[in-house]
């Protein structure tokens, strides 16, 4: 796994490559060299059109997941080749050559006034144990994480939640996304923070372009 920028993450197996999230903050070519990629929102940081194109410049056959509401908004994208597939929570799907399933329905509430809009995670079978990228939730999922990729810190976030949610998904370890905004001096804080309260789970913040053996 690749760590890009923000809450977008390239996972590579057996010449197959998934792209999850490639949104605004991360790279311009984020999901360049795609055979699938997988979306869990609409808000701009997870989800950029121009980002799609850049795929299916190169690869007009990639296949793309995300939830019924993206799906409508991706026509435009099918004349380019593009094949999309519409899932929801409980589905299951091989997404180049990994095997994945899709858990979550909600994005976490930013406030009462600002309406709820949909969100999916996508839990994604390796080697080492199930990897788990929720979007902008805080879903557990129903079959054991062995690395969650935890949005350390969002408009709709504080921390004392991400603590709760380390603790009741119990994962080996976590990995830091959706942390676009943060300083150093803030990741150092969370880092802090999260080693002194959920001492079980190895935490660590991957930089954009480190890789990862899961």
């Amino acid at each position: 796994m690749t760590k890009l920028g923000h809450a977008c993450v390239r996972l590579e197996r057996d010449g197959g490559t998934l792209v999850i999230d490639p949104g605004g903050f991360s790279e311009p070519d984020a999901a360049v060299g795609a055979d699938a990629i997988a979306i869990t929102h609409e808000h701009p940081d997870h989800f950029d059109l121009e980002r799609l194109r850049a795929a299916l410049r190169g690869r007009p056959g990639v296949e793309i997941y995300t939830h019924a509401g993206i799906a409508e908004q991706l026509e435009p994208l099918r004349e380019l080749g593009a094949r999309v597939h519409t899932v929801a929570h409980g589905d299951t799907a091989r997404m180049a050559g990994f095997d994945v399933h899709v858990y979550g329905e909600r994005h976490a509430v930013i406030h009462p006034d600002i309406p709820v809009i949909t969100n999916i995670g996508f839990r994604i079978d390796t080697s080492g144990g199930g990897v788990f990228h929720p979007g902008d939730a805080l879903t557990v999922p129903e079959d054991p994480v062995d690395t969650l990729l935890v949005p350390v810190q969002a408009p709709w976030s504080k921390v004392g939640e991400v603590i709760d949610y380390l603790r009741e998904a119990a994962p080996r370890r976590a990995l830091a996304i959706h942390d676009g905004l943060l300083s150093e001096d803030g990741a150092g804080v969370y880092a802090r923070v999260l080693g002194m309260t959920v001492p079980g789970v190895d935490y660590a913040r991957m930089l954009p372009g480190q890789q990862d053996d899961l």
